[in-house]
């Protein structure tokens, strides 16, 4: 494994959709260890997109919450409620913003190893999903911002 570096605002890679993977395979495997390694290793993070690392691939990995997720092909298939939230992001150091996000999200991804799964997540693992997956989209938090806070 290896720690992978981030990239930051202004990097134009943030801002490009990523590709769909078509199979988890080794070289899948080897990236999302890179990525958790790289997450676990950067402080106050709680999950990376691919393309925070120069990837364009659906890749996201989440150390949050209690929950060590590898997910390929991420993608939202169902929400409600509504809630204000509090959001950050590694590739933009002190920054902060409030967002309005949906309370509980249900995402369909792959694991690592090319299976099916069903992932509910309430509050602020919502958001988290929310968050990874619009990177995914070249998509970022502050697109999504009501109000930019100093914290």
């Amino acid at each position: 494994m290896a720690i992978r570096q981030i990239r930051y605002d202004g990097d134009p890679v943030l801002s490009k959709k990523c590709r769909k993977v078509e199979a988890a395979d080794d070289r899948i495997r080897s990236i999302l260890n890179d990525m958790m390694d790289t997450l676990q290793h950067t402080e106050n993070g709680a999950a990376l997109a691919a393309n925070q690392i120069g990837i364009l691939r659906r890749l996201v990995v989440i150390d949050y919450c209690n929950q060590y997720l590898k997910l390929v092909n991420p993608q939202i298939i169902g929400y409600s409620g509504e809630q204000e939230c509090i959001e950050g992001c590694l590739s933009f150091p002190n920054r902060f913003v409030k967002t309005i996000r949906p309370r509980q999200v249900t995402i369909q991804a792959w694991n690592e190893y090319g299976e099916e799964i069903l992932l509910s997540g309430e509050g602020e693992m919502s958001k988290c999903f929310c968050h990874e997956i619009e990177h995914l989209d070249g998509k970022i938090f502050l697109d999504k911002a009501i109000e930019e806070l100093k914290l």
